[in-house]
């Protein structure tokens, strides 16, 4: 079976509110990448959407969000690295885009994104002003009513959600070239 390679890679993210499918750019190669090999790695596997805000965004990425002991962390974990910010005019915070998260521009004045954490936005007027601001790798190409469903859970005075939204899995979509059938032709003519 051959895989067909692609530029923009297509992942089901599997949460317990729904699946959403997302097509990751290849104008944003190091952001696309570090999310194709975290989600290999299983990296995102049980982790929570630590950060939910009704009318703006949903995020998700921070390996500390496994641990409830470790919620007064929450927000603040991922890799030991960091990823240049590859901003791109052609994109946009439309409904259902990936972006990734980062520092502020004091501690952080070129703009470089967290390793793993990303949000998906809900409402695109009330994101527009972080254009060019945050880097967006990518966008939710079915599955949009799973943003709304986790935009509008109850969360605590932290915008953490009361109950456990938790992405199960990350999987990559496989496209796969249709394999060819030896069937030989019918023949129109009987012999006996």
């Amino acid at each position: 079976m051959d895989i067909k390679k692609t530029e923009n890679p297509e992942f089901d993210i599997v949460t317990t509110y729904g699946t959403m499918r997302v097509r990751l750019y290849e104008k944003t190669p190091r952001h696309r990448d570090n999310f194709v090999k975290l989600a290999s790695e299983k990296y995102y596997d049980g982790i929570r959407f630590h950060r939910v805000i009704e009318g703006f965004m949903i995020q998700t990425g921070d390996p500390y969000s496994r641990d409830t002991a470790m919620i007064n962390k929450w927000g603040t974990g991922g890799p030991d690295y960091t990823v240049p910010a590859e901003f791109v005019s052609d994109y946009s915070h439309k409904k259902g885009a990936l972006a990734a998260a980062r520092k502020g521009d004091l501690a952080n004045p070129k703009k470089a994104s967290s390793g793993s954490q990303f949000y998906i936005v809900h409402d695109p007027e009330n994101c527009a002003h972080l254009d060019g601001q945050y880097t967006i790798f990518g966008e939710v190409i079915s599955g949009l009513e799973v943003i709304d469903k986790i935009a509008t859970a109850d969360t605590d005075s932290y915008d953490r959600p009361y109950d456990d939204i938790i992405i199960t899995a990350v999987n990559p979509v496989i496209e796969v070239e249709p394999v060819a059938m030896n069937v030989a032709p019918a023949d129109s003519t009987l012999t006996k």
